[in-house]
């Protein structure tokens, strides 16, 4: 990855939030350029020469009318020409006003994981990272840049990453008017998950330097190689593929190039003959198949589709499905990175380099140190490690005074104990109360199948007992977490007792910062948010 951030040193980034408004200032910029829609105030455009012409001549007949004579229109003189440019025609002033409507603006409908919705007005060059940050800055939500738009096609069975870049309204200009077409916010921690990690989206067996070459490729510089223009990695395996017209499904060959996707005719055969063309990239884009074995009969749920942007009917659609979910992961990002890889990846390191270039934290946090006023004086506590065992230790000390004030006064029963345990976690993002097993398993291949994601919910089978999902090695695994009673105490463990928490945020909390028995320490909860 060095390698590769070495290369892309001279990638272009959008400037700072000052350096915008003293371009815009001066007359040079305009509106969309600013980072988040939620900030912009939405102005009607300048009108074209001959309609100010036109307004101008109205008004100074209107007038003259009054007078009973005619006289030619005359510009509007410049009251303040230190202010305003002469280039500048005299009804900018109208524009600026608060209360003008633009033509330039459309209301958009997205939705939640329940189908819950907010229309919104928005510019019409919105891109979809400025339509998630909008909501994030609504919603008050932890931006940790793993907030998604979608597009949800209901008709067709299929949906895809809106990528960041993109313009909604283009999106949008594509659906059909009679069609079920949504677009959907929620968490996609796998969006970039690639760059970090490229052995996990790209197995050995599925890559290979591109024909002209028999050697294999370095994962070192797989990205890089995506990233380049002139070459690309070849990815390569079996697919099964819905025939043209047919509810059969064959298993082919396939080849993944720049110049397109191919499928052998001949065996595992890669010379021209026998290659033949399904589709390129530049005008299409890849969906995943929401339910491929109930709608489209495919021999496994791991489906996925190319489609055209200028098609809307299911006969367009280059229907295909892989074997396992670590094949279909594999397929996609390649195509996703065969269309527009240099711009996901600025995508990927823009927000990273706008933390960097002006950090959250503000003049009075850099100021604040620990303090420790256990002994007769107080002292400023400059080990680091001291500070923060002393904020852990003040944390736990507030927890126990929480319980203690949530239970009745006297010696807490296990009743009374369980439920001041309940109050602390039910408030947090990662439980989800009543979610059965298929939910959870949904939700958590929605907001992406890496790592570390996880939720806790209750159990549908003993309602005494929680249940952990978490997803390793793109599989989700559901562990059990059982209460455990120790002289009218109750705790809970994942391990029959060995490990033992007060509550479940304990609990939480301490498999993010160590495995234990678990395949993976907990890394990313799944939210879902009201809109």
């Amino acid at each position: 990855m060095s390698d590769m951030n070495n290369t892309l040193d001279d990638i272009h980034t959008s400037g700072s939030l000052g350096e915008k408004a003293e371009i815009f200032q001066s007359g040079k910029g305009n509106v969309s350029g600013f980072p988040s829609p939620a900030l912009i105030p939405l102005r009607a455009p300048l009108p074209p020469p001959h309609a100010q012409k036109t307004r101008t001549t109205l008004c100074k007949w209107n007038r003259s009318n009054k007078e009973g004579e005619e006289s030619p229109a005359s510009p509007v003189p410049n009251p303040f020409p230190e202010l305003i440019p002469s280039t500048v025609p005299p009804l900018f002033s109208e524009c600026l006003l608060p209360w003008t409507k633009s033509s330039a603006t459309q209301v958009i409908k997205v939705y939640n994981e329940d189908n819950t919705s907010r229309a919104v007005e928005v510019p019409s060059d919105i891109t979809a990272r400025d339509i998630c940050q909008l909501f994030v800055l609504k919603n008050h939500c932890i931006d940790d840049h793993s907030w998604t738009l979608f597009e949800h096609l209901s008709h067709l069975g299929i949906e895809r990453t809106i990528e960041d870049h993109e313009s909604v309204m283009e999106v949008l200009s594509g659906w059909g008017m009679d069609t079920d077409s949504r677009l959907y916010f929620r968490k996609n921690f796998a969006k970039y998950e690639f760059f970090k990690k490229p052995l996990d989206f790209f197995p050995d067996h599925m890559v290979s330097i591109s024909s002209e070459t028999n050697g294999m490729m370095n994962h070192s510089q797989l990205i890089q190689t995506f990233l380049n223009s002139s070459t690309c990695p070849e990815i390569h395996g079996h697919l099964h593929a819905k025939e043209q017209g047919r509810k059969s499904w064959k298993k082919f060959y396939f080849v993944l190039r720049r110049s397109g996707l191919y499928f052998s005719n001949k065996g595992t055969s890669k010379e021209p003959r026998h290659l033949q063309f399904i589709a390129e990239f530049s005008d299409s884009d890849v969906y995943t198949l929401l339910s491929a074995r109930k709608l489209h009969g495919a021999p496994t749920d791991y489906g996925f589709c190319v489609k055209s942007t200028k098609c809307s009917s299911a006969r367009d659609l280059k229907l295909l499905c892989a074997d396992d979910e670590q094949s279909r992961t594999c397929w996609v990002t390649a195509m996703r990175l065969l269309k527009s890889g240099m711009q996901l990846y600025q995508n990927f390191i823009q927000p990273h380099q706008k933390q960097k270039a002006s950090p959250m934290r503000s003049i009075s946090e850099n100021s604040l140190v620990a303090m420790d006023f256990s002994g007769q004086k107080s002292r400023v506590i400059e080990n680091p490690s001291e500070a923060l065992s002393v904020a852990v230790e003040e944390g736990l000390s507030w927890r126990r005074k929480s319980c203690h004030r949530l239970s009745s006064h006297g010696s807490p029963s296990t009743s009374q104990s369980s439920m001041s345990n309940i109050a602390l976690h039910l408030a947090q993002p990662w439980f989800h109360s009543k979610l059965s097993r298929d939910e959870a398993h949904r939700l958590i291949t929605q907001q992406g199948l890496i790592d570390g994601v996880f939720l806790l919910r209750d159990s549908q089978s003993n309602p005494k007992t929680f249940v952990l999902s978490l997803c390793h090695m793109q599989r989700i695994k559901h562990f059990q977490i059982l209460p455990v009673d120790d002289e009218g105490e109750l705790f809970y463990s994942l391990d029959d007792g060995h490990t033992r928490f007060t509550d479940l945020l304990q609990l939480v909390e301490f498999y993010q910062l160590n495995r234990g028995v678990l395949p993976c320490k907990l890394k990313h909860h799944c939210a879902r948010i009201a809109l």
